[in-house]
C-alpha cells in the first residue's frame, strides 16, 4: 500500500510540475470558451469578410476571408492551447493537430477538435522541456500523438456530432412550437453560462430552424438583460451586454437566480415566434446560432445564409418580411418581452434595485 501511495504522490507531483490539471471546468468550460474564440478569429471573421467582399465586389475581401476560414482547425487548437496554458513548442504544434482534427471530422470537426486538442496539448506539456533536445522531441511527440488520435477518432467524433445536430434540426422541423421552446431556451441559457454556445452551435452544425432558433435564444439573453438592467447600468450596460456578451450577468445569476427569469421566459417565446410563425432560419456559418447579437455576428449570420440561398437559386431575394422577422426575433421581441417580464419580476419582489448592477 506504501508503495502504491508513493507512485501515485509521484505521479501528482509529476502532473503538478507539468502543470497538467485534469479538470472538467478546465476543459469542458474554459478550453470551450477560447475554442469560440479561435473560431471568431478565423471561420467568423472570414465569413464576414467573404460576405462583405461579395455585397460590395471587392474581391480581395473574398480572398482575406477565404485565408481566414482555412485556418479554423488550426485556430481552434491553439486556443484550446492558450487556455491550457502550453509551453510554446507545444502550443505552436497544435495548428497540425488542430487541422487534422477539423478534416477528419468533417461536419463534426470542431468536436473532434476539441477533445484531440486537449489530449494532445496535455501529452506534449508532459514531454516538454524533458529531453535535451525539447525543439525537436516535444513538437514530433506533439504533432505524432494530436496526428495519430485524429486518425482514430476524429471521423466517428465527427460524425457523431453531426448526427445529433441533424436530429436536433429535423425534430425542429417536425415539431418547430415545442423545439422552437426548447433550442431556444437551452442555447440561450448556454450563451449566459460559462460555456461556448457558439462552440457548440458549430459543433452541432446548428442551421436551418433550429439555427433560428438558437439566434432567438442567445438574442432573447443579450438584450433582455442589456434592457431589464438599463436602470442600474445605463448605456455603458446596455452596449456591453447587447453586444457583447450577457455573460457579464453571471455573477449576479449566482446570487440571485430569478434575475434569469424575463430573459428565460423572453426566449421561450421568441423561440417558437422564430419557428412557426417566421420561419426564420440560420443558414450562414452554424457557430452564428450561437452568437446572438454579439457584434451583430448571428444576424449577419442569417443575412450571409440568404445571400447563399439566392446564389443557390433557392431563394429569389431578401423580402421585406424577411427583414421584419429579424428585426423582430433579434432585437424587438426580446427587448419588449423582457421588459414587460422584469418589470412584473420587480414588482412582486424577484428583483430588487441593484441585483443587475455590473461590477466595475
Amino acid at each position: 500500500m506504501g508503495s502504491v501511495g508513493a507512485k501515485s504522490g509521484k505521479i501528482r507531483a509529476f502532473l503538478a510540475r507539468k502543470g497538467i490539471v485534469i479538470s472538467g471546468r478546465l476543459y469542458a468550460i474554459d478550453a470551450m470558451s477560447a475554442m469560440a474564440q479561435g473560431l471568431f478569429c478565423s471561420l467568423l471573421i472570414g465569413t464576414i469578410l467573404n460576405t462583405i467582399g461579395t455585397q460590395t465586389g471587392l474581391a480581395f475581401l473574398n480572398d482575406i476571408g477565404g485565408f481566414a476560414t482555412k485556418m479554423s482547425g488550426p485556430a481552434m487548437a491553439v486556443a484550446i492551447g492558450y487556455a491550457l496554458k502550453c509551453p510554446p513548442l507545444v502550443l505552436f504544434s497544435l495548428a497540425a493537430v488542430g487541422q487534422s482534427a477539423n478534416e477528419l471530422g468533417g461536419a463534426g470537426g470542431p468536436l473532434a477538435v476539441l477533445i484531440i486538442a486537449i489530449i494532445a496539448a496535455e501529452i506534449g506539456k508532459a514531454v516538454s522541456k524533458e529531453t535535451k533536445v525539447d525543439i525537436l522531441v516535444t513538437p514530433l511527440v506533439t504533432i505524432f500523438a494530436g496526428v495519430g488520435v485524429s486518425a482514430l477518432i476524429a471521423p466517428p467524433i465527427g460524425a457523431a456530432a453531426s448526427s445529433i445536430g441533424q436530429v436536433i434540426m429535423w425534430a425542429t422541423e417536425q415539431q418547430p412550437f415545442i423545439m422552437g421552446i426548447l433550442v431556444s431556451v437551452i442555447v440561450g441559457m448556454v450563451l449566459t453560462l460559462p460555456i461556448s454556445s457558439a462552440a457548440i452551435c458549430h459543433m452541432l452544425g446548428l442551421t436551418g430552424l433550429a439555427g433560428g432558433a438558437a439566434l432567438a435564444g442567445c438574442c432573447a439573453n443579450m438584450v433582455g438583460f442589456a434592457v431589464i438592467s438599463f436602470r442600474e447600468n445605463r448605456w455603458g450596460g446596455l452596449v456591453s451586454q447587447g453586444l457583447g456578451t450577457s455573460m457579464l450577468q453571471m455573477g449576479n445569476i449566482v446570487r440571485n437566480p430569478k434575475i434569469w427569469i424575463p430573459a428565460i421566459l423572453a426566449s421561450a417565446v421568441t423561440g417558437p415566434v422564430s419557428t412557426v410563425v417566421f420561419r426564420l432560419e440560420m443558414n450562414g456559418p452554424a457557430v452564428a446560432s450561437g452568437m446572438g447579437t454579439c457584434g451583430l455576428v448571428g444576424p449577419i449570420g442569417v443575412y450571409t445564409g440568404w445571400i447563399n440561398e439566392i446564389a443557390a437559386g433557392t431563394k429569389a431575394a431578401i423580402t421585406a418580411f424577411d427583414w421584419f422577422a429579424l428585426i423582430m426575433i433579434s432585437i424587438v421581441l426580446p427587448a419588449v418581452l423582457s421588459w414587460i417580464f422584469g418589470l412584473i419580476c420587480r414588482k412582486i419582489g424577484w428583483i430588487k434595485e441593484g441585483d443587475l448592477k455590473l461590477e466595475n
